[in-house]
């Protein structure tokens, strides 16, 4: 029982830390929820001209998850439900009302810690959408519904279960993107745009 709860409490905690909103305060750059999408994300750090602060928060986002899975696989508690929860920390930070980002970061990060061949397929299939189509949320999207299967096919039943949950969860949180998708309004990677929730 233990070590299905110690890794959901430590993983939520590290996953609900707001480096976005940390990062962009400390620079003086304001709230950044007050800024494009209002997304506490690496996308939306971006919008700020600050390239080092989109970095620093991707790295940032992306390595609490790793750390939460790394942290349990140490201590022998299930890795696969810390990475989860810190996922949905990110989402959900209790700190921030429970209104956070849309986790793509903190999952990859996650992949990479639980099972380094399944994050590395998860990345490259991002770079690949990304490559090919030019929208970033798509290439998300895809690299995130590919992990469960890999995941399944090499038999890690239990972490393909902990990817869905975060991947149904990464659906919803980009309902609006999927929503622009469909009518041709999502701005490509590199595009210039007024606001958009990426």
């Amino acid at each position: 029982m233990l070590n299905t709860l110690l890794p959901l409490i430590l993983g939520y905690l590290l996953g609900s830390v707001p480096f976005g909103l940390v990062i962009t305060k400390m620079a003086g750059l304001g709230d950044i929820r007050k800024v494009g999408s209002g997304n506490i994300g690496a996308t939306n750090v971006l919008r700020t001209g600050r390239k080092d602060l989109a970095l620093a928060t991707l790295l940032l986002d992306g390595g609490k998850g790793a750390i939460a899975v790394l942290v349990a696989y140490q201590l022998h508690w299930r890795p696969e439900v810390a990475g989860a929860a810190a996922f949905l920390g990110h989402c959900f930070p209790v700190w921030l009302g429970f209104k956070g980002g849309k986790g793509v970061a903190t999952f990859l990060g996650t992949l990479l810690a639980l099972w380094f061949p399944a994050g590395a397929f998860a990345c490259a299939t991002w770079l690949i959408g990304a490559f090919l189509f030019r929208y970033s949320s798509l290439a998300a999207l895809l690299a995130a519904l590919a992990s469960p299967l890999i995941l399944f096919t090499m038999g890690k039943a239990s972490f393909a279960i902990a990817a869905a949950f975060m991947v149904v969860l990464i659906f919803i949180r980009h309902k609006s993107n999927i929503a622009r998708l469909l009518k041709g309004e999502e701005p490509k990677i590199g595009a210039k745009k007024k606001e958009a929730a990426a």
